[in-house]
């Protein structure tokens, strides 16, 4: 029973813990950018160098029927 007791009382504390920096986050503003996050699909992550093209484009032409 010690031991469950122990446990719950841990649980509750991490519990805490997270909650503590989930606060601290929202109001340092980690959330607060609610526009990039959906235009972010709509850009390239790099771009690709000519060998890098010419390799994908060979690959695409082989899958051709």
């Amino acid at each position: 029973m010690e031991a469950v007791l122990f446990l719950i009382i841990i649980g509750v504390i991490v519990a805490g813990g997270f909650l503590a920096a989930f606060i601290w986050a929202v109001r340092n503003g980690q959330y607060d950018d609610d526009y990039s996050p959906s235009v972010r699909m709509l850009f390239d992550n790099k771009k690709q160098s000519e060998p890098e093209k010419e390799i994908s484009e060979s690959n695409n032409n082989n899958l051709k029927p």
